[in-house]
């Protein structure tokens, strides 16, 4: 039974082109950039190469793009080392309640450490609500911190307005656009953006390489003490062979960005018409157009998540009922609850993210399991069997 990958919003495949390039970093030119020698130096060079490139994708500076570890990593660094860093200035953040984990865990560890936080909601398509953003805005407002795109639902923010707002008012922007890159043609000029996260492995590049862009004369501190790597930011060896398939990747996946989305799209949408068509009540989640290419959340109802998941698994189906990071619990996902879902149909849904290497019979394959799974499990449902009563009274 072969697998059929479609959970990409967690991880993506490596690029075959993407190994390609890293491979001479990982067998030959092995050296520490940090040495003298010559494959030292050699490799420092490629280090910055790659630097320029992912800055000109972004449409930045060199000396404002970091190497980390990943999003989380990136998203944690931006956040306490802009507060910490303009903490004579005030002492409190604004975000959203829809944000990855390592923004709003981040969040409810500093609301601990004496920092006031103001978690904004979104309307029931996951859109920031920009009037109730401004209304939050304090004298003492230090940093906004809004993801690009949802991970869950694929909704994507108006960065544009929401870097105005926060430019207007003399705030730090950041942006967690961990989903977004790779997507969506992002310029950090035009989008008023002064912070920004991303990881390699959502684009088709290695994981444990990502990167925090931080605008040029914005402050923040170190987090992890020891070498001065990475301008004295970020201590510890580079990752070289990881920087070079962070690059290659970006490099790839702005090369054809439009007729990538397209294909995903219609793949997308030939699937959400599909279930439309065979599988009654269900519940599209996000906003329809304001959305990743690949992204698509339904909520099944009268069914558990878990346990479509699992039959999914069975057939060699892979996706998800939230974020990866979140996998392990069995509450409702954060996110649509936001959105206003009860705990029921939240606990219904299914994220299918489509990616470059999905094809149209493997969409038809999973319908059509889908149609089976979602059948027989509404049948062993309580829930089913008294709405099904009271339909026929």
């Amino acid at each position: 039974m072969n697998t059929i990958y479609l959970d990409n919003s967690a991880t993506t495949k490596t690029d075959e082109e993407v190994v390609k390039a890293m491979m001479p970093y990982l067998l030959e030119n092995y050296g520490n950039p940090s040495s003298i020698y010559k494959i030292g130096r050699e490799n420092r060079k490629i280090v910055e190469d790659s630097r320029k490139k992912v800055s000109q994708i972004l449409n930045g500076e060199p000396n404002e793009i970091y190497f980390t570890s990943g999003g989380s990593e990136s998203n944690n660094t931006a956040i306490r080392g802009i507060l910490y860093s303009y903490k004579n200035r005030g002492n409190h953040i604004i975000t959203s309640r829809m944000e990855h984990p390592s923004v709003l865990e981040t969040c409810k560890q500093l609301e601990k450490e004496g920092w006031e936080v103001t978690y904004i909601g979104v309307n029931e398509n996951g859109i920031v609500d920009l009037e109730e953003l401004k209304k939050a805005i304090k004298p003492n407002t230090i940093l906004i911190t809004i993801m690009f795109a949802n991970n869950e639902i694929g909704t994507i923010q108006p960065i544009k307005e929401v870097g105005k707002i926060a430019k207007e008012h003399n705030i730090i922007f950041h942006t967690d656009a961990v989903q977004a890159v790779g997507n969506i043609q992002i310029d950090v000029k035009k989008l008023n953006i002064d912070s920004l996260s991303l990881s390699a492995h959502k684009f088709y590049g290695p994981k444990g390489i990502g990167v925090l862009y931080v605008k040029k004369g914005i402050q923040f501190n170190k987090f992890i003490n020891g070498g001065h790597q990475e301008r004295n930011k970020r201590a510890g060896t580079e990752n070289v062979a990881g920087i070079v398939g962070l690059a290659k990747a970006m490099e790839l996946a702005y090369k054809d960005l439009e007729e990538h989305n397209r294909k995903i799209k219609e793949l997308r949408d030939y699937y959400v018409e599909q279930i439309k068509e065979k599988i009654p009540y269900i519940k599209i989640n996000g906003d329809i157009e304001k959305r990743l290419s690949g992204n698509s959340n339904i909520s099944f109802r009268f069914i558990e998540g878990e346990g479509l998941l699992l039959n999914l698994d069975l057939k060699g189906i892979c996706a998800s009922s939230g974020s990866a990071c979140t996998s392990g619990s069995l509450d409702p996902s954060h996110v649509l609850l936001a959105i206003g879902l009860p705990h029921e149909i939240a606990h219904s849904s299914l994220r299918i993210s489509i990616g470059k290497y999905n094809t149209k019979e493997e969409i038809d394959y999973v319908v059509e399991n889908l149609v089976e799974i979602v059948g027989r499990l509404r049948e062993m449902s309580p829930l089913w069997e008294k709405f099904i009563e009271e339909e026929n009274k």
